[in-house]
């Protein structure tokens, strides 16, 4: 515990030490002026840069009235550098303008006492002071330890996504942006044998921690789910089977989230998709055709079995490609529903090869503000005509 007082007069020091002492604090440093504490701080002069290392001090009485620099102009200083503005400062002033102790609290001071110092006051003071800065201290650590961890959920979250697929007959490629650190957006593909690929992607309501948790609990189940059940109806009344398990019934928020799967034949040149919920898919046809996977149930997580599923069925021929988003895409349009739709097949259609740096061109720039209001994912899925030069990542 160190504390370092700043007066101009060595008289007010030494009381004050001495007071401390009594105490037992006997951490004490001290400055003559404004100057020499900002130099102690590592602020070489007003307006230089201060290193960002810790500083060893825990509190700072100041006098109010200096030459060269008074109390106030040194406060504000200090209030500047974010390692130092958590530093209590507690005037010490013989001044009873009550204008000026107010400027002082303003400028960054936490409280003040007056002269002649009155040992009492000032030890309440001081120790009023130093516990607030430990618990402020304490929330801060606690915010890192979980900032940090959040960031390690996120490298997590990250490695469970799919990596990319390059082979003769079928590719597929993803962009991704979550809002936060742990988002609620989750795609994967599996490879089910004989030229046939599964490839889910859902878009769980809400955003932050329980979201990407409900994400990461269907990340887990997905692979046995796809590979067992394979068909898209059958899948997704399994992944609603299983999301109903957690038991969220007592919750006042209802979770679910939309999906759309498909399963790929490249062999029959044949697509079976089921949309639960989900912003619709568009298939580009090689002759320039676009055809809408439109929603063909409700939502995975809101009823204990879902009714009324509609799977559907689709061939293709020639280079064609498939676009899988979620709603961050399409709230980047402003206008209907019809209008995004416009924009999206606009932008997305042409050549079936993926566009990298187009997509991400288009959709996945930062705003400029650096927030962004919802995760963006975009899967792109080509489809091929005939075999080429193709090799698996």
């Amino acid at each position: 515990m160190k504390i370092l007082i700043v007066d101009d007069n060595p008289t007010n020091v030494i009381i004050i030490r001495e007071i401390l002492k009594k105490e037992q604090y006997r951490n004490i440093a001290t400055a003559s002026s404004a100057l020499e504490m900002l130099d102690t701080l590592g602020i070489e002069a007003q307006g230089a840069s201060a290193s960002s290392k810790r500083v060893d001090v825990d509190l700072i009485l100041l006098d109010m009235m200096m030459p060269e620099m008074d109390g106030i102009e040194a406060c504000r200083i200090v209030q500047q550098y974010e390692h130092l503005k958590d530093i209590p400062i507690i005037m010490v002033t013989a001044v009873g303008d009550s204008k000026k102790l107010a400027e002082a609290l303003d400028a960054g001071a936490v409280d003040y006492v007056t002269k002649p110092i009155n040992k009492v006051e000032l030890m309440a003071r001081i120790r009023l002071a130093l516990r607030l800065k430990h618990e402020k201290d304490w929330h801060k650590e606690r915010e890192q330890r979980i900032q940090e961890e959040l960031k390690l959920a996120a490298m997590v979250q990250n490695a469970v996504l799919s990596s990319p697929i390059v082979e003769n007959l079928f590719e597929v490629h993803a962009l991704y942006q979550p809002s936060a650190e742990l988002a609620g957006d989750l795609y994967a593909w599996f490879s089910l044998g004989d030229g046939r690929y599964g490839i889910i992607l859902l878009d769980m309501m809400g955003h932050g921690i329980s979201s990407s948790l409900f994400c990461m609990f269907i990340a887990s189940v997905l692979k046995d789910t796809v590979t067992t059940y394979v068909e898209p109806e059958k899948v997704i009344q399994e992944l609603n089977r299983r999301f109903n398990q957690l038991h969220l019934d007592d919750q006042l928020i209802q979770y679910y989230f939309t999906a759309i799967y498909l399963v790929v034949d490249t062999r029959m040149k044949r697509v079976d998709y089921v949309n639960a919920g989900h912003p619709p898919a568009l298939f580009f046809q090689h002759n320039g055709d676009i055809m809408t996977l439109d929603q063909g149930c409700c939502p995975v997580g809101l009823f204990d079995r879902i009714e009324h599923m509609e799977p559907r069925s689709f061939h293709y021929e020639g280079d064609a490609h498939i676009a899988m988003y979620t709603d961050g895409i399409l709230d980047l349009v402003e206008g209907t529903h019809e209008d995004k739709l416009e924009y999206l097949k606009q932008h997305l259609a042409g050549s079936s090869q993926w566009r990298e740096d187009e997509m991400k061109e288009h959709f996945f720039l930062e705003h400029p503000a650096g927030e962004r209001d919802d995760d963006k994912c975009l899967v792109w899925i080509t489809l091929k005509e005939t075999e080429g030069d193709g090799n698996e990542d």
